[in-house]
């Protein structure tokens, strides 16, 4: 499996924020990598926006997404390497990394958080993307 060089949680780094996101600063990964595109709240069958107005949500319909297709490409959430997460708010932060820590606790990706002034539609407040290293087989 891959190997997760200084692991941390966010309650340590940010006491001052409720967050609980299990993360490391380097991962060694052998095997297939996995690139997802960016996921923000719409759902994959329909293209419908969900959580209009409400980051969190958006968040928790991005990492289901993600979940979703992680399986269809072989893969699961715990062979995230890196992961990206764009906001359009800083206040959105706690909120959506709590979402985050949720679904990737005991993961210890890498993650880099930017806040950008907009996202492709203006209805999205996230966006999430994710690159996985399905583990070699043998």
């Amino acid at each position: 499996m891959h190997t997760r060089i200084r692991k941390f949680n966010t309650k340590d780094t940010y006491p001052e924020q409720k967050l609980d996101n299990d993360l490391c600063h380097v991962v060694v990964a052998r095997g297939a990598m996995v690139f997802v595109r960016g996921q923000v709240g719409q759902t994959l069958d329909t293209g419908a926006n969900v959580a209009v107005g409400d980051a969190e949500g958006q968040a928790e319909q991005a990492m289901a997404n993600i979940a979703t297709l992680l399986a269809e490409a072989g893969g699961k959430l715990e062979h995230i390497c890196k992961i990206t997460i764009y906001l359009t708010d800083p206040r959105y932060r706690e909120a959506v990394y709590r979402v985050v820590g949720r679904w990737l606790k005991g993961v210890f990706p890498v993650s880099t958080g930017v806040v950008v002034s907009a996202l492709a539609r203006p209805e999205w407040l996230v966006e999430i993307d994710v690159t996985a290293v399905l583990p070699e087989e043998g």
